[in-house]
C-alpha cells in the first residue's frame, strides 16, 4: 500500500529520488532535442501554502518515487494555478497505478490549497506519462512556459 510523506526537496531523500530522475531524463532524452536541462526545484517553491512535495513509500518504508506542485502567477482573477512538477517512479513501481495514485494525490492536495486548475508540461518521449496525464482528464492547452525540456503542456480545471 502507498502512502505519502512531505518532504522538502532538498532533504537528501528527496534529493536522491530528484537525481535519479534527472539522470534518466538526461539518458532518454531526444538527440534531436539537443542536451536535457536539469533544473532541481527551488525548496520555497513546495513549502505550504505555496506547494508540497510527497514522497511516495511501501508498507516497507522503500521510497517509490516523488512528485510535487507549485503555485504559479495568477492565470486571472479568479484562477489559482498550481503546476505538478517532477513525478517520478522508480522503475520497480511502474505499471502498478503508483503514478495515477500519486498524481491523484497531488491533486487532492491541490484542491486543498484551493487551486482552480493544475498544468504540467512533459516531454513527448514519455509516452506512458503523456497517456497517464490525458486519461487523468488533462487536456493539451498552449505552453505556458519557456521549459526547454518540454514539448506538451496540459491543464486540468479542478
Amino acid at each position: 500500500m502507498l502512502r505519502w510523506i512531505e518532504s522538502r526537496v532538498d532533504d537528501p531523500v528527496a534529493h536522491e529520488l530528484l537525481t535519479e530522475y534527472f539522470d534518466s531524463r538526461a539518458a532518454g532524452f531526444p538527440r534531436q532535442q539537443g542536451r536535457y536541462r536539469t533544473t532541481f526545484p527551488v525548496p520555497d517553491d513546495f513549502i505550504v501554502p505555496y506547494g508540497i512535495f510527497l514522497v511516495a513509500v511501501d508498507d516497507d518504508d522503500t521510497q517509490l518515487g516523488c512528485g510535487g506542485i507549485r503555485r504559479l502567477e495568477s492565470a486571472g482573477i479568479d484562477i489559482r494555478r498550481y503546476e505538478v512538477k517532477h513525478l517520478y517512479l522508480r522503475t520497480a513501481a511502474r505499471g502498478q497505478g503508483s503514478g495515477r495514485a500519486l498524481l491523484a494525490e497531488l491533486e487532492c492536495r491541490a484542491r486543498a490549497f484551493d487551486a482552480t486548475e493544475l498544468v504540467l508540461d512533459t516531454n513527448a518521449s514519455l509516452e506512458a506519462a503523456g497517456n497517464l496525464y490525458r486519461s487523468s482528464g488533462y487536456r493539451d492547452i498552449p505552453p505556458y512556459n519557456e521549459n526547454p525540456n518540454a514539448t506538451n503542456w496540459y491543464r486540468k480545471i479542478l
